[in-house]
This record gives C-alpha cells, sequence and structure tokens, in this order.
C-alpha cells in the first residue's frame, strides 16, 4: 500500500523498541544506511544523531533519506518511509536521545554521550509511504 500519510495501523511500530534503517546518500550518490532509534511527532519521523557523523553530513549535503522499521514481533510487517528532513534541530536534542533510550534500553539517560557532543534530531516529512 503507497500513500503520503503513515497508515494508523502502523503507528504501533513506533511505540515499539523497532529499530529504524536510515538510508542517506554518500558524496558519490551510493546509498549509506545505519541502524537509528526513531520516533515519530505525528507529522515528522523524528532520528537523532551526533553533529559530524556520516549520516549527518550526508544529510545537511542532500536531504533525500529513506527510513525501514520492521516490526520486532513479525519481521515480515514493515514500514517503509521515503521523504526529505525538513528541519534540523540542536534545541531538546539531549532530552530526546534520553527518552529514545528509555524506550530502547530502559536507561534513564542516553549512555554514550561523548565530551562536546552536539546532538540533533531530524524531522523527516514523509513523501512516500509502502507497508507490508
Amino acid at each position: 500500500m503507497a500513500t503520503k500519510n503513515i497508515p494508523e495501523n502502523y503507528l504501533d511500530l513506533f511505540e515499539k523498541r523497532a529499530f529504524c534503517h536510515l538510508a542517506t546518500l554518500m558524496p558519490n550518490g551510493q546509498p549509506q544506511v545505519n541502524p537509528v532509534w526513531v520516533d515519530y511527532d505525528g507529522e515528522y519521523i523524528l532520528i537523532n544523531t551526533s553533529r559530524g557523523r556520516q549520516k549527518d553530513r550526508n544529510i545537511q549535503r542532500d536531504p533525500r533519506v529513506t527510513v525501514e522499521i520492521s516490526d520486532p514481533d513479525n519481521p515480515y510487517r514493515y514500514l517503509e518511509v521515503r521523504g526529505r528532513v525538513a528541519e534540523a534541530v540542536e534545541e531538546g536534542a539531549v532530552e530526546h536521545i534520553d527518552k529514545l533510550a528509555k524506550k530502547y534500553t530502559g536507561a534513564e539517560k542516553y549512555p554514550h554521550h561523548a565530551p562536546g557532543e552536539v546532538r540533533v534530531i531530524y524531522k523527516i516529512k514523509p513523501e512516500h509511504v509502502l507497508t507490508r
């Protein structure tokens, strides 16, 4: 099923400890994929990362991305979203990664903060949604 909106019967994937695979584009056009934690605010898919990582550099250069989330209870049920990063926000990003750490690990705080690290939330606007 293809749409521009995330179907209601797939929103549960954002509540589960389902890992997201984020595809960005390298400077030469080759795809680069990372497993990441994911969140959804009702309009945007939210990915949190540190400034300077490859995915951050790729997104700054080319905002086109694809994300895929497989249901941990049924890997044949998945959500694929193609879109663009509409906004990058540093404000609130540390609190957001702590929220994701609680969801994915049960820890109150993200355990891998590095000195001088700058966190960023990328807000992905869905343009094409596929489900199975």
